[in-house]
């Protein structure tokens, strides 16, 4: 595949993996952002390349749920002309029109991470935010004794992962009715202002028990706030990343929501190379969520090459 080069591209990195050149699928996978969750995803796409004999290629935007430039990088990934593509949308529907430019290629469209509103696709791969929030919610609330007092460190308000989390949060805690919602803000999903937001929230409250972060570096952020101020509560994030599992292993935050993205770019690639190879695949695999602890953290706390891709066979489908 020869690949050209544009503007809007800043990591365009070939991956060669399995049968010799030639005889391999070749299959696109584009993201919307080269933040360490759409690197997970980008890494489990290579390692399930490697084991099904197919070949990868990267597209990744050099700013991060840029519409324009996403739009940019598939008008590139269609001249390339790959066997398939893996798909996560910036905006589900404001990407729509770049779907149908897919399907009138005659390129097989995989839907991962961002549900896209509108387009044909082979199928979907995904995980329910709401749904993950409202996990780890009940996690932080059984560990907390069911009673005490929460704060959330919510995402960006525009982004659509942080408002499902945000809703998931807030649905699960009216569960318990001996848990009192004291407060939450927006963190930006940012380390450096989840620690201000927490600690504007310890200068608030004198007594807080549990805070809810809606992503890692926001639950790091709060860790790092409660150590400043000598205080203690217990601290739970989304994303299930290697950044945190020291944390975890310490007790700082006690368990992350796994978002799965690696398991994503796994079931992703698979899906598109077995449907090439016209082999029945499901149209939706969604995730099942999970809390990630010291319990179950082993493999999660090692490089991505050495991980196992889940398959579809055993997530079953949905």
């Amino acid at each position: 595949m020869k690949h050209r080069a544009i503007a809007a591209a800043a990591v365009l990195a070939l991956c060669s993996f399995g049968a010799a050149s030639g005889a391999a699928e070749t299959i696109a996978v584009v993201v919307k952002s080269n933040s360490v969750i759409f690197a997970s995803l980008r890494a489990g796409a290579g390692v399930a390349a490697r084991q099904l004999g197919a070949k990868v290629v990267s597209y990744v935007p050099t700013t991060a749920d840029n519409v324009a430039e996403q739009s940019k990088l598939v008008d590139d990934v269609v001249r390339d002309k790959p066997d398939a593509i893996v798909f996560v949308p910036v905006d589900g529907a404001a990407m729509t029109a770049v779907a149908d430019k897919i399907n009138a290629a005659n390129i097989p469209l995989i839907n991962v991470n961002e549900r896209l509103k509108g387009g044909k696709v082979v199928g979907f791969v995904g995980i329910d935010d709401a749904l993950l929030a409202k996990v780890v919610a009940r996690y932080l609330v059984s560990a907390m004794g069911g009673k005490g007092n929460v704060v959330i460190l919510d995402g960006p308000d525009s982004n659509l992962t942080a408002q499902g989390r945000a809703r998931g949060f807030r649905e699960a805690l009216k569960e318990f009715p001996d848990v009192k919602l004291l407060a939450g803000k927006s963190g930006n999903y940012a380390r450096a202002t989840g620690k201000q937001v927490t600690t504007e929230f310890l200068r608030s409250f004198a007594q807080l028990d549990g805070i809810l972060a809606a992503n890692d570096p926001m639950a790091i952020g709060a860790v790092d706030a409660l150590k400043a101020a000598n205080r203690k509560a217990l601290v739970v994030g989304i994303n299930a990343s290697r950044e945190v599992m020291d944390l975890i292993k310490s007790g700082d935050v006690i368990g992350s929501g796994d978002y799965n993205s690696f398991a994503q770019g796994c079931l992703g690639l698979e899906l598109a190379v077995r449907g090439l190879r016209g082999e029945q695949v499901p149209k939706e695999v969604l995730l099942k969520p999970i809390v990630v602890d010291k319990t179950n953290d082993a493999p999660f706390d090692q490089p991505f090459e050495k991980r196992d891709c889940p398959t579809l066979a055993s997530v079953g489908e949905h």
